[in-house]
């Protein structure tokens, strides 16, 4: 019975981290950087959102979901831009 007690608590307190864990679109700063330069380490802007994330959080999110950061920069998503 305690088992089940201490595995329900663990699961309970990883929902609750997953719920609650901070979204990645404050902690990427693209105001100032134009795509597929060496201030974006080459890369086009939702691919440096999706790597600074991962650096970041430890986790890879969604093209769509770098591109919305993109785009709520301000900036185009586009190739070249």
């Amino acid at each position: 019975m305690r088992k089940i007690q201490v595995m329900l608590t663990l699961v309970a307190m990883a929902l609750i981290g997953a719920m609650t864990a901070p979204k990645a679109q404050a902690a990427v700063d693209i105001s100032a950087l134009q795509p597929f330069t060496p201030e974006a380490n080459f890369m086009s802007l939702p691919g440096y959102v999706r790597y600074q994330t991962l650096l970041a959080d430890n986790r890879w999110i969604t093209r769509e979901e770098a591109e919305e950061i993109v785009r709520a920069a301000g900036k185009p998503v586009g190739t070249m831009g």
